[in-house]
């Protein structure tokens, strides 16, 4: 499959009047913030957003959080036919929500439904640790071998999906030619990853680091202007006894890092406190200027360790596919609310 880049200029069509269709049910996922969720069905406004609030105030949990598993009621959008329209467009129909196709996301997430506006003119470039000949970070999991590339990179398309579902410019820096999107525990070790555009990845660390920020910083020359940012994300490794929360590392002189950390330390900060009132989050934002990625990005630059993978606990935010999706929510809604406050 071609690993073409994943630059996409992306412009929403008008979605239907409020009030059209019947109230209908969902259920939330893992990770889901009402914003989240209304997104995914294209109820954008603070209108359906307090009706929301109103239709659900019995069914939503502590602060007013969703909880994973638990039907919801939707306000009314567009109608029926509509919305089938739109999440199956054909060439006799108009669709309200049109449908993206990146190849990268495998056949099953290949078709990118374009929810909203919210990041159109946002440029990011996603950096998942290590790839090619480096698995990176390894952890027993029973009998299997937990590669930190191939976790790393699967929360980074997820991610990379989210973000172009609100219209952002996306570039995946480290991409396998046939993964894509998986929902399995156990995902395969390979080394077949590559830098974008298509370059082979060296087995030098330093050489792979100055390979994916040049590419980097030429991109960042192109889109001169535009408000751009670059993530890193990484899986750590530690003695299999400590557990770890996400942590974010930003250049000491960097304002526009450190703000973009803690926007999504924010997030996770308020997700955890729904999701598990009972045990503090410890993840925290500090300086890590010496890191190369966010040394050397023209971009502003976020560092995240996603977990320890050599930990039991930790492992259960890896091999639980909707856990890696719950990790790309959480770090998409703190992208839109540094986007949306700059």
């Amino acid at each position: 499959m071609r690993t073409a880049p994943l630059l996409v200029l992306l412009f929403l069509m008008c979605l239907g009047a409020f009030g059209q269709s019947k109230v209908r049910k969902v259920v939330a996922r893992r990770g889901d913030g009402v914003q989240t969720l209304l997104r995914r069905y294209g109820l954008n406004s603070s209108q359906q957003q307090q009706k929301f609030k109103e239709l659900n105030k019995a069914a939503l949990g502590p602060g007013g959080g969703l909880l994973a598993g638990r039907s919801y009621l939707l306000p009314p959008a567009v109608s029926a036919a509509s919305r089938l329209k739109a999440t199956n467009p054909t060439s006799h129909g108009q669709s309200t929500t049109p449908l993206l196709t990146a190849n990268l996301f495998g056949p099953r997430y290949s078709p990118v439904p374009i929810r909203d506006r919210a990041l159109r003119g946002a440029v990011y470039y996603l950096s998942a640790g290590h790839g090619g000949p480096d698995p990176g970070a390894i952890g027993q999991y029973g009998s299997y071998k937990l590669a930190e590339d191939e976790y790393a990179y699967d929360v980074t398309v997820r991610l990379a999906r989210a973000l172009m579902e609100h219209g952002a410019t996306v570039y995946v820096m480290v991409q396998d030619p046939n993964d894509g999107i998986r929902d399995l525990a156990v995902l395969p070790i390979d080394y077949d990853e590559v830098t974008y555009p298509r370059q082979k990845i060296p087995l030098s660390q330093l050489g792979r680091l100055r390979q994916r920020i040049a590419q980097v910083n030429k991109l960042h020359a192109r889109h001169k202007g535009a408000y751009q940012r670059l993530l890193a994300l990484h899986v750590d490794s530690r003695s299999a006894g400590q557990n770890i929360d996400v942590f974010f590392y930003h250049h000491a002189n960097s304002q526009a890092g450190l703000r973009l950390a803690k926007n999504i330390h924010k997030v996770f900060t308020n997700r955890y406190k729904r999701a598990q009132p009972n045990r503090p989050y410890s993840g925290n934002v500090s300086v890590r200027s010496s890191l190369y990625e966010v040394r050397t990005s023209h971009a502003p630059a976020v560092f995240m360790e996603l977990g320890n993978i050599r930990n039991q606990k930790d492992q259960r935010r890896f091999v639980v596919p909707d856990n890696r999706q719950a990790l790309a929510n959480w770090i998409c809604e703190g992208l839109i609310a540094d986007y949306t406050v700059r």
